[in-house]
């Protein structure tokens, strides 16, 4: 058994090669092989949001605070609040993030798949962060 206290991991601040805006990733779990599942408390400030992205055996999301937008390729921009879970496909184009004018806060649960959990794609435009 292994106990991760709170607070014992650093935050670490999203890349601007993932992210637009200010985001903080707090990672939660990544147990070592030959398990496969991680997750991070990920916080989006107002107008922050990932770059479009893939994942290889899909990512859940569990909204913790805020308001949120999140998008598929190809659907509207959906409003995601506290409480809701998002649920993305293998493979699934998306991007997801903080609405203009609200922080949120989620945890994005995604499993590896050969060492890799995540493909980073381009950011998304500011024409098409609306709604």
């Amino acid at each position: 058994m292994e106990i991760r206290r709170a607070g014992s991991q650093p935050s670490d601040k999203g890349p601007a090669e993932w992210f637009t805006g200010t985001v903080r990733i707090d990672p939660l779990f990544s147990p070592p092989d030959p398990a496969r599942v991680a997750g991070a408390l990920v916080t989006f400030e107002p107008g922050a949001r990932t770059a479009w992205h893939t994942h290889p055996l899909g990512q859940t999301l569990i909204v913790t605070s805020g308001l949120g937008w999140a998008q598929r390729e190809g659907g509207p921009v959906e409003e995601i609040r506290p409480g809701d879970v998002v649920w993305f496909p293998p493979g699934e184009k998306h991007w997801h993030g903080a609405s203009p004018t609200t922080a949120m806060s989620h945890i994005a649960i995604q499993e590896k798949l050969d060492g890799r959990n995540v493909v980073w794609l381009e950011h998304v435009a500011e024409a098409d962060y609306r709604r």
